[in-house]
């Protein structure tokens, strides 16, 4: 009977002892996360900073404005008035008809980012622009800017050029004029020519469209 109650005892000090220690190791936490914010937003075993942590909303944000700057300057399409019956007819007559009509190169250039080669388009209207320009700063700094964008092969909308007018573009880059990019221009405007515009007269895009005018048109 005298060895119950210190058998109680020993098992009340073990109690007390597990309790303070788990007491320390609790602190040591808490100073530990109070040292290191980074290991006070662990949300799991390894060491990395949950979904909630400023890097990431920091990386979403980045994330959402460059979509929506990428959205943003491809959807911007050239003024024009809605094509008449007799230019969309015209559009199957040839290519440089199509292109030569606002409305047609609105269209085609729709047509041309449901198959994700829009670029083309982009880059043979900044080529227009471009070859209106006289004063030199405003060519050098426009120019650099068609290269970035166009041109160089770290751009996700480079467009397809032979190495022969590639290597002319980068020679002439360095002190660009009104004609840098004339033979690009050219080359992509005969790919478009001989590859996307026949898609396109065969496209729903193009029938739907003549179908519609052809319906609200007086003679029919």
């Amino acid at each position: 009977m005298g060895s119950e109650p210190m058998e109680m005892r020993k098992r009340q000090m073990s109690v007390q002892q597990e309790s303070a220690a788990g007491g320390t190791a609790a602190t040591q936490q808490v100073q530990a996360g109070q040292a290191n914010p980074r290991l006070s937003n662990a949300c799991c075993f390894c060491w990395c900073c949950c979904c909630s942590c400023s890097w990431n909303e920091d990386r979403d944000d980045r994330n959402r404005k460059t979509s929506y700057d990428v959205k943003e300057g491809t959807v911007d399409c050239e003024d024009c008035p809605k094509p008449t019956l007799e230019e969309v007819h015209s559009w199957a007559q040839s290519f440089d008809k199509l292109m030569c009509c606002p409305a047609g190169r609105n269209s085609f250039r729709q047509f041309l980012r449901t198959e994700f080669s829009e670029e083309n388009m982009l880059f043979w209207l900044a080529c227009q622009e471009f070859g209106k320009e006289s004063n030199k700063s405003a060519i050098e700094e426009k120019a650099r800017v068609i290269y970035e964008d166009y041109i160089s092969i770290l751009s996700p909308k480079e467009v397809s050029l032979d190495s022969r007018v590639r290597e002319t573009i980068n020679r002439s880059i360095q002190e660009p004029n009104s004609h840098t990019f004339d033979d690009a221009q050219l080359q992509i405007y005969t790919l478009m020519q001989r590859d996307s515009y026949p898609r396109y007269m065969n496209s729903a895009a193009y029938k739907n469209l003549l179908n519609a005018l052809s319906e609200q048109s007086p003679e029919s």
